[in-house]
């Protein structure tokens, strides 16, 4: 059974929101990474980012657009699917199925939770652990918010936990992608399939080297 053109359309477009949403999953990395740097490093990045004014939020706005593109396409597609099986992708199906593509749907829904806890966590800071304040040179303490909060374990796990949700999301998501665009074959899918899982890897230990290294004593306020 093959894909209708409806179908194809929302699974390309679910694939390509989906690359954007990692683009801003490794540029957000970058960013908090300069909580190694010090408190200077990450209050100095979040008030260049809070000067920004408008971009911001239009920048926000059309992340959320993807978001909410893809995540709805990609309930759709997985509910038609489950309906209508044996049902083939847009293009020759040639990933073999695994934990991480029988569960996409699972931590697609989980990554959605963790992200309105972490936006009501860092962004709104609306909840009981946060602890808000400025640095010496007035600017909003960013450094001392997030490091007081991973000194709490229950919350470095729950983030931890769902870093590496993340990892089982992506390492099938990007190849999935390169299949959905017909830019894989049966010559390059295991190397594609290596790289997936690399970035997926990569952006785990980055994540989670946050509030280890806090839970460490590596970074204190």
């Amino acid at each position: 059974m093959e894909l209708t053109k409806s179908a194809v359309g929302r699974k390309i477009l679910m694939a390509i929101t989906g690359q954007l949403l990692i683009v801003f999953v490794i540029v957000h990395l970058l960013g908090n990474s300069s909580i190694f740097v010090g408190p200077n490093g990450i209050n100095a990045y979040a008030e260049h980012l809070h000067s920004l004014g408008p971009l911001v939020w239009v920048f926000r706005a059309f992340m959320f657009a993807a978001l909410a593109v893809h995540g709805l396409f990609g309930i759709q597609l997985s509910l038609e699917n489950r309906a209508a099986k044996p049902i083939a992708y847009a293009v020759k199906n040639r990933l073999r199925a695994n934990f991480s593509s029988e569960t996409m749907l699972y931590t697609g829904l989980l990554l959605l939770l963790f992200l309105v806890y972490h936006i009501c966590q860092f962004t709104a800071r609306v909840t009981p652990d946060i602890v808000s304040g400025v640095d010496a040179t007035g600017r909003f303490d960013v450094f001392t918010m997030v490091v007081s909060s991973f000194q709490q374990g229950i919350i470095a796990l729950i983030y931890a936990a769902s870093m590496v949700v993340l990892f089982l999301h992506l390492s099938h998501g990007i190849q999935s992608f390169f299949q959905t665009m017909g830019w894989n074959n049966d010559k390059t899918l295991p190397t594609i399939g290596k790289g997936s899982k690399l970035v997926a890897a990569v952006l785990l230990v980055g994540y989670v080297s946050i509030p280890f290294a806090i839970l460490a004593g590596a970074l204190k306020i």
